[in-house]
């Protein structure tokens, strides 16, 4: 268990860092004075809310391996069971996604980068 909270842990944190570049390529594309800038900013916005969900549910299996190592029990190495038996399909993962985008954390430098966008 030691070791696949290890590499999880690494992996939550390899996220964090892609979800930063991804802000960053948003950032520099505001520097590009094209009409379709809102729309590839919408598009990098939606990325990042999908590596945000994946980097949540890495988080929530986290969560239960410090459990399990706290209690001494459990099943390692079951991330892609749980995360098969939790992700949701169709439009329910759509709204997975959504909720992710509205995550202020996410949200707030797209939607202040569409509006500078706008404004000039």
């Amino acid at each position: 268990m030691d070791e696949e909270w290890l590499l999880l842990q690494k992996q939550h944190e390899q996220y964090e860092f892609v979800a930063l570049a991804i802000k960053g390529l948003a950032v520099v594309l505001l520097a590009v004075n094209a009409p379709f800038v809102i729309l590839l900013l919408a598009v990098l916005w939606g990325q990042e809310a999908i590596i945000k969900t994946f980097q949540s549910r890495l988080g929530e299996r986290l969560l239960r391996l410090e459990a399990m190592l706290r209690e001494g029990q459990g099943q390692p190495m079951q991330l892609h069971s749980d995360w098969l038996s939790k992700r949701p399909r169709g439009i329910a993962l759509l709204g997975e996604y959504l909720r992710s985008a509205c995550r202020p954390t996410v949200a707030f430098p797209y939607s202040a980068l569409m509006a500078i966008s706008l404004l000039f």
